[in-house]
């Protein structure tokens, strides 16, 4: 097991701040939002991006699959009532020239090892394309 230690603070109205290591993130907990930070909604879609990237940044080595880079774009869909994300979709971007299958057998392995997609998916709808660009 591993284990993860997040602190947060609130700085003011319009702003906290998170902190683990030496990292530290602005938060958008501003009542009439702000532009100069993540709210929670996106932190949780970063989250996602992120282990994405991880897993893809895992997985490459073992699959000696050459890569120049990779975009990953999400859109997550909130209800109001009662309030929580319903879906998250995602398209992988890729910068290669490995086959279609092996895309798609880089994209099986991140999904399949994914520690917060996988979390993810279990309460909500996690849906993902991949394709190809710079």
């Amino acid at each position: 097991m591993l284990d993860y230690t997040v602190e947060a603070h609130r700085s003011d109205a319009h702003g906290s701040v998170a902190t683990t290591k030496d990292a530290k993130i602005i938060l958008d907990t501003d009542l009439s939002g702000r532009l100069d930070a993540f709210n929670p909604a996106e932190l949780l879609l970063a989250s996602v991006a992120a282990c994405i990237i991880k897993g893809i940044e895992r997985v490459t080595p073992m699959l000696q699959f050459e890569l120049r880079g990779v975009r990953v774009k999400l859109h997550g869909v909130r209800q109001d009532s009662p309030p929580k994300m319903v879906s998250i979709t995602y398209e992988l971007i890729f910068d290669t020239d490995e086959t279609e299958q092996r895309l798609d057998l880089l994209h099986r392995n991140v999904r399949k090892y994914g520690t917060i997609s996988n979390t993810v998916e279990e309460a909500l709808a996690l849906e993902g394309t991949i394709s190809r660009g710079s």
